[in-house]
């Protein structure tokens, strides 16, 4: 369980990287929607996995090779807005956690049309 201050590192690192990743001139982020899902600092604060969600159409190597390309940038703004001891090097990481989460909705709303179907067959023998 993290501490408090490194929860407020994460709540920090991410509101500073939200601001920032719009800023990233990169043409392989662009196609589509990124947003920061959530950041986890380690306690020696030397590095941040930050979750990424994206919407859109995204060549998913390409898009991987641009964050990684981009970290140094991110880096050394974050550098510039937080004051902290160390600025972690940034890893990030795809979360589908939405698009999963979306796929459950579709198929809950599915499930009483099946059930339905399921009663009428039964009723059908």
């Amino acid at each position: 369980m993290p501490s408090n201050r490194i929860g407020r590192i994460n709540e920090e690192v991410m509101r500073e990287l939200a601001r920032l990743l719009p800023t990233v001139k990169d043409p392989r982020l662009g196609g589509g929607l990124l947003s920061i899902v959530r950041c986890e600092v380690t306690n020696d604060l030397r590095w941040c996995k930050v979750y990424l969600s994206t919407l859109g159409q995204f060549d998913m190597k390409e898009l991987k090779k641009g964050l990684k390309s981009c970290s140094g940038y991110l880096r050394r703004e974050l550098a510039h807005s937080l004051s902290l001891r160390y600025t972690p090097e940034l890893v990030f990481v795809l979360d589908d956690s939405i698009q999963e989460g979306a796929h459950i909705n579709q198929l809950l709303h599915q499930l009483p049309e099946l059930q339905e179907e399921h009663h009428d067959d039964a009723d059908a023998e």
